[in-house]
């Protein structure tokens, strides 16, 4: 499973790198990217970070 960031409508507020370290984090300008694969092993986490996103700009496919 792959997941995607939509930069254009982040607002860096960094609960998908709070809630799943292994596949998100903040790059150098304040938003979120993707820097892992999902893995069974945070699967879970992945779609949890999904949901909570307040913009809901993750996807996951």
């Amino acid at each position: 499973m792959k997941a995607h960031v939509d930069q254009d409508g982040c607002i860096g507020c960094g609960l998908c790198a709070d809630t799943c370290p292994e596949v998100f984090q903040m790059n150098d300008d304040g938003l979120a990217e993707v820097h892992g694969d999902i893995t069974p092993d945070n699967q879970a986490a992945a779609e949890e970070a999904r949901d909570s996103c307040p913009v809901s700009v993750i996807t996951i496919e």
